[in-house]
């Protein structure tokens, strides 16, 4: 992937929802100009969600998703309607698309209702407007629209952009804390775990938004940091290493040189690092017989000495002298009933968009469950949790 490129994560989720057979995959189509879902008069052609990264004018890079419909039925219909509702957890806007012919149906009425509870901006299409003799006055967020004759395409794509301006940010990874000037040494291991010829997505975006800061960007392997420091006329402003060598890099690191890993960058980044530095201390409190879920957001292939299935299990075993149960998830699944957990541990989340790490966190804190991060539960079991955070200041008051 090239730096150049707005990844998945960070684009603009659209989703398309409503009723089987009301012109979703139809719509997709053509606010697309692409043939990307399947499209039948059968109810229930589309079964799964459908997700395509695209550049969509006059939005930009956005990421569309086609839906199965609400009201789907049966037990493998129940199942489809589950998943587009999974959907929503990672939406930033919804489009409603419903018959410009039929007042909404209650299945229809409740979309809405979640698109507000969960805070997604929405828009009402109206489809198969061509069947009607005179187009109804609209409200501000519906349209009459007709996916198979062209009507009014232009005009749902500018609306969706309108609202596209609510659900910008200017957030940033490391904006607030680097200057340029700055000196950053970025401590990255290659070993069985690392992808061949690429860094990882965390890597490649702390890098990148490193360069557009004006920062000086170091990187060697953590073997090599004794002596990238030893080249230096003075010491680095910021020390930014892959977790899983917390405890390495740390005692080579002078005790005044702040530190912090890709992992809890990405936590504050993506979700709520206050959270998640709290949510740590759940750690020292296990007890035998306890289970931890360890969540991941993507579904990458596991090396024999993956991180999240192999080295946080022994890790935290170590660390408690405690019995504990282990169970996984990783891509989109993610557990609706935490209430059989003591604690979360999840990824950086690298791979998913802030509105879902923030679903994740929020299902958490709701089920007062706690949960944690890779890079902060590693920070906590090296020793060294306060200092992989001093540089931020939102979360001073937990350590007062």
């Amino acid at each position: 992937m090239s730096l150049n490129e707005v990844v998945s994560s960070e684009r603009v989720h659209i989703g398309f929802f409503g009723l089987r057979n009301a012109g979703k995959s139809s719509l997709v189509n053509a606010v697309t100009g692409q043939n990307l879902s399947l499209v039948s008069d059968v109810k229930g052609t589309t079964t799964d969600p459908v997700l395509k990264a695209m550049e969509l004018l006059p939005l930009g890079p956005v990421v569309i998703i086609d839906t199965p419909g609400i009201d789907d039925e049966g037990e493998l219909g129940l199942m489809r309607v589950e998943k587009a509702k999974q959907v929503l957890a990672k939406t930033n806007i919804a489009v409603l698309v419903a018959s410009a012919s039929a007042p909404l149906s209650p299945a229809e009425n409740d979309l809405i209702k979640l698109f507000k509870e969960k805070s997604i901006p929405y828009i009402i299409a109206k489809n198969k407007a061509d069947l009607l003799l005179t187009l109804p006055k609209e409200s501000d967020n519906e349209i009459y629209v007709s996916a198979t004759k062209n009507i009014n395409i232009n005009e749902l794509k500018e609306k969706i952009a309108s609202l596209k301006k609510v659900t910008d940010s200017d957030k940033k990874i490391l904006a607030d804390i680097v200057k340029s000037g700055d000196t950053v040494i970025l401590t990255i291991p290659i070993d069985e775990a690392a992808p061949k010829g690429r860094l990882i997505l965390p890597q490649q975006q702390v890098l990148r938004e490193l360069l557009e800061i004006g920062a000086t960007a170091l990187a060697c392997k953590p073997t090599e940091l004794e002596q990238t420091l030893d080249k230096l006329k003075s010491p680095p402003d910021l020390v930014i290493t892959d977790s899983q060598v917390f405890g390495e890099v740390a005692k080579i690191l002078p005790c005044d040189v702040s530190l912090t890993s890709f992992s809890i960058l990405f936590a504050r980044y993506k979700g709520d690092l206050k959270t998640v530095v709290s949510g740590a201390a759940a750690i020292k409190n296990l007890k035998d017989g306890d289970t931890v879920l360890i969540s991941e957001g993507c579904t990458h292939h596991r090396q024999c000495n993956d991180i999240g299935t192999v080295k946080l299990p022994n890790l935290i075993k170590s660390f408690t002298k405690k019995q504990i149960n282990f169970e996984f998830t990783s891509g989109t699944e993610f557990k609706n009933n935490l209430t059989k957990y003591a604690l979360i541990v999840h990824c950086g989340g690298c791979m998913l968009n802030e509105k879902e790490m923030k679903h994740r966190i929020s299902t958490a804190v709701s089920a007062n469950i706690p949960i944690t991060n890779y890079g902060i539960a590693l920070a906590l079991i090296n020793g060294i949790l306060k200092r992989s955070v001093e540089p931020f200041e939102e979360i001073k008051d937990i350590f007062d």
